[in-house]
């Protein structure tokens, strides 16, 4: 016969009640969180205990001053950056405008803006004089009213000299071609350098004036006049200081230059001159026209005999 379970059943009432009891007992022994302890009166008007708040930290002024400090760096930075995309920007519109100018100016033919402009000149004094004639007025003196009496003895004179150069241009003899040369080379060489000259003088008086060869005598009227004993600074008949002088680097430079480009352009008119005539700038064989036409000639019958004779002559080694 098989084994009989057993079933659970519910517990007592005296089972119950004892956890219950014995749990009340346990919760009556601690007094509750809101009700002052046992011995202790309470008090409405006492303030509850303090509340205890956990802070952070707060941050060390070090900390705060590179902070700021990295803070102003990047601005500055930033500033820098800014300033220099404008400054970028500002070139490259410069260099567009540059360079549209220069398109146009290379598309343009200068030559030709030359002579609209001068065309445009004379088209302009053309109608103001025939306007002038037609109101009876004098157009030279309406004209003169624009310049001062210095600016128009310049012109006049100017215009003068220009006329006389264009009838002297022609060739009259070699002592007035050297004297056309010469004040060439006198206009290249600018002006002369009067403070240079000022120091050099006052040098020489002063060490005149100390070597005892220099008198300074005063005239009726005031005025200081310098007498030279020995002609050591005024130079007269029998004086040889000008043997003395010795020009400075600058001078002789210029000096060097000169006749250098003189030499040049001497050349370039040679080599122009045997261009024109046919010559192929080689040696120079002939004295003149006639005998430069008899040696092309022998050239053209007896080079080729007498080639290698000339090239051995030049190399030296004919004997």
């Amino acid at each position: 016969m098989p084994r009989a379970k057993k079933r659970k059943t519910a517990p007592s009432s005296e089972e119950q009640v004892v956890p219950e009891k014995q749990a009340k007992h346990e919760t009556s022994d601690a007094p509750p969180p809101d009700e002052p302890a046992a011995g202790q009166t309470a008090d409405k008007n006492q303030s509850p205990p303090p509340t205890t708040t956990t802070t952070e930290p707060s941050a060390s002024p070090a900390l705060l001053t590179a902070t700021a400090a990295v803070a102003t760096a990047a601005q500055e930075r930033l500033a820098r950056f800014r300033a220099l995309q404008a400054r970028a920007k500002a070139s490259s519109d410069q260099n567009v405008k540059e360079a549209t100018k220069e398109s146009q100016r290379l598309a343009s033919d200068p030559s030709q803006l030359t002579a609209l402009n001068r065309k445009h000149a004379i088209a302009s004094h053309k109608l103001l004089k025939a306007d002038t004639e037609e109101a009876g007025e004098d157009f030279e003196r309406k004209r003169a009213w624009d310049w001062t009496i210095e600016e128009t003895e310049r012109w006049d004179k100017r215009m003068r000299k220009k006329d006389a150069h264009r009838d002297n241009t022609a060739f009259t003899n070699y002592g007035r071609e050297s004297e056309k040369a010469y004040k060439r080379q006198l206009r290249s060489m600018g002006g002369p350098d009067l403070e240079r000259y000022t120091r050099e003088k006052m040098a020489a008086i002063e060490k005149a004036a100390a070597a005892g060869t220099l008198d300074i005598v005063e005239t009726e009227d005031g005025e200081m006049i310098a007498v030279d004993k020995d002609g050591t600074f005024f130079s007269t008949a029998d004086s040889t200081a000008f043997a003395q002088h010795k020009p400075d680097k600058a001078a002789v430079d210029r000096l060097v230059a000169d006749l250098r480009k003189a030499e040049e352009a001497s050349l370039k008119r040679r080599k122009e001159r045997m261009a024109k005539n046919g010559d192929d700038g080689g040696d120079v064989t002939y004295i003149n026209e006639k005998n430069k036409q008899f040696n092309q000639k022998l050239a053209r019958f007896y080079n080729k005999y007498t080639t290698e004779i000339r090239e051995s002559f030049e190399r030296g080694t004919m004997v």
